[in-house]
């Protein structure tokens, strides 16, 4: 007798653990932004005190965050997009569209990456420190980096399992598929 598992409830492989370790790691910096952001308000609004460079940490975490979550988000299809030509297909034509564009966007932010990184080497070749306590920008920026590349290979495996493995795109979205 077989057992009808949900797709929710089945082992995870050792891709979709890396994707939920992405995953987590984006949770974890909204974490570190919040408590950074909290911490600084209630140190300034009661104590009179200001944690030295925290606004250089608050911008950079910010950063860090911001690609993390371009990561988690682009695999989950999770951002914003519009659907107006898409509704009105039949899925065959949606899955075309789905392929396009996830193409489109691994093309954008792998262009972006290099870029980030370019900008991660000349922070680092400028030694640009942060203003009270004089500590290098680049970790920050490598970080986000970090993101970024963790955004290209995550809107890859979206592409691959789009083009050969669609069910898998529909379970983890916890959609029930007929295929």
């Amino acid at each position: 007798m077989t057992e009808n598992v949900s797709p929710k409830f089945q082992p995870r492989n050792g891709m979709d653990r890396f994707i939920d370790g992405i995953e987590l790691i984006a949770a974890v910096f909204v974490g570190i932004v919040a408590t950074d952001i909290f911490i600084s308000v209630v140190l300034r609004a009661c104590c009179r005190v200001q944690i030295p460079d925290s606004y250089d940490f608050g911008r950079n975490l910010l950063g860090i965050l911001i690609f993390w979550g371009i990561a988690a988000t682009s695999y989950r299809g999770a951002h914003i997009s519009v659907d107006l030509l898409w509704a009105s297909v039949n899925k065959r034509w949606q899955r075309i569209i789905d392929v396009f564009a996830t193409l489109v966007l691994l093309l954008v932010v792998t262009v972006q990456t290099r870029m980030l990184f370019d900008k991660v080497w000349t922070t680092y070749l400028d030694n640009v420190l942060t203003f009270d306590l004089h500590l290098p920008t680049w970790p920050f920026f490598a970080l986000a980096w970090l993101g970024d590349v963790s955004a290209v290979i995550l809107i890859a495996i979206r592409t691959w399992r789009l083009i050969f493995n669609p069910a898998k795109i529909d379970a983890d979205h916890g959609e029930v598929t007929n295929e």
